[in-house]
C-alpha cells in the first residue's frame, strides 16, 4: 500500500505544474489551499454516509477520491508520505499501532502495562503526552 500512496504522490507532484484545463490535480492546487482541504472534507463526509447506508462498493470508490484529495494537500503543504509513517511509527511505539494519540493531554496509568500485539506498552513516568501541532 505504501508504494501505491508513494506512486500517487509522485504523480501529484509531476501533474501540479500541468495545465489546469486539462489536469484535475493542476486545478486543484492553482484554487489554493482552502480549496484542497474542502474537498478532502466532502470526501470524507461521503466515505462516512456510504459506511452509514452500508454501501461496501461506495466506500471503495469514495475512499480512492478521499486518498486523492489527501495527497493532494499533502502535495501543497509539501508533507511527504514518509513524514506521515514516521508519525505512524512514532505512535505505535507509544500506544499500539491501532490507537490514536488524544486530542486532549491525558496522564498515563501507574498500572500494569497494557499490551497490543504481545507487546507491553509502556511509559518511563506519569508524563503528560501531548499532540504534536
Amino acid at each position: 500500500m505504501t508504494d501505491s500512496i508513494e506512486r500517487l504522490y509522485r504523480a501529484v507532484l509531476a501533474a501540479r505544474d500541468l495545465d489546469p484545463s486539462r489536469s484535475r490535480t493542476a486545478k486543484l492546487m492553482q484554487q489554493g489551499t482552502a480549496k484542497m482541504a474542502k474537498k478532502l472534507a466532502e470526501e470524507a463526509i461521503e466515505v462516512s454516509i456510504d459506511a452509514v447506508s452500508g454501501d461496501a462498493q461506495a466506500v471503495v470508490r469514495e475512499s480512492a477520491d478521499l486518498i486523492y484529495n489527501l495527497t493532494v494537500l499533502w502535495a501543497d503543504l509539501d508533507v511527504r508520505p514518509e513524514d506521515i509513517w514516521r508519525e505512524m511509527a512514532r505512535r505505535e511505539l507509544m500506544l499500539g499501532i491501532a490507537e490514536k494519540l488524544p486530542k486532549t493531554p491525558v496522564k498515563l496509568a501507574k498500572t500494569a502495562p497494557a499490551r497490543v500485539s504481545g507487546r507491553p506498552i509502556v511509559a518511563a513516568d506519569s508524563r503528560v503526552i501531548r499532540k504534536r501541532h
